[in-house]
């Protein structure tokens, strides 16, 4: 079967893929000259959210095991936490 960084990364990024889709579409919809063209971005916003949700999620899931960084890591900390 799968191991579990794969399944964190698919269940990361369906989370990622629900945020982006969300926001793009709230952008879509709320701005007036955009919606005008509503029928084509829809559609858009939502390949695009389905192809970039992957590549974030591979960024973002290895953070949730954190317990594999062991003290010094913690204390060290990465590009995204500082």
């Amino acid at each position: 079967m799968f191991t579990t960084d794969t399944w964190l990364r698919i269940v990361c990024s369906m989370m990622i893929n629900a945020v982006l889709f969300g926001a793009g579409a709230i952008l879509v919809l709320s701005v007036p000259a955009l919606t005008a063209q509503a029928k084509y971005l829809l559609p858009l916003v939502v390949v695009t959210s389905f192809v970039v949700a992957p590549f974030l999620a591979s960024a973002v899931a290895p953070r949730m095991r954190l317990r594999n960084w062991g003290v010094p890591g913690w204390k060290k900390g990465d590009a995204l936490s500082g």
